[in-house]
């Protein structure tokens, strides 16, 4: 479990989203080469578990994770980020098997060239989450 599985999920359910993005071109890890535009490309940036003395059945989790846009237009690069930060931000409760999800905006990335000339962008959450230790 991870904070990538919660904002997939968030995203994969989120009809506004997947209106931009079906589920198919919503993807952890990497974009195939030929992908067609706009795509979402969700990745963990970075993991901290709380560090108690005894560990018990659950441990707390804040991950980063950022969501990468791939779009054939500005247009859609920042309509897109719109979107993504809609169906993620300020989102709690129990989340793609995580429990006591809570999802907070992390900074938005600078726009970028992608590959075949799209525009990139990215939005980052900070995801915490009870998981199962």
């Amino acid at each position: 479990m991870t904070g990538v599985d919660i904002i997939g999920a968030l995203l994969i359910d989120d009809r506004a989203a997947t209106a931009i993005a079906p589920a198919a071109r919503i993807k952890a890890g990497a974009l195939p080469d030929n992908v067609v535009l706009p795509a979402f490309l969700v990745r963990l940036v970075s993991s901290v578990e709380s560090q108690p003395l005894k560990r018990r059945g659950t441990i707390r989790t804040v991950d980063r994770v950022s969501v990468t846009v791939r779009a054939a237009t500005y247009a859609e690069q920042t309509a897109a980020i719109r979107v993504i930060r809609s169906a993620c931000a300020g989102r709690t409760g129990d989340i793609a098997g995580a429990t006591n999800a809570s999802i907070l905006t992390a900074g938005t990335g600078p726009d970028a060239r992608g590959p075949g000339n799209s525009f990139e962008q990215t939005q980052d959450f900070r995801v915490s989450f009870d998981a199962p230790a």
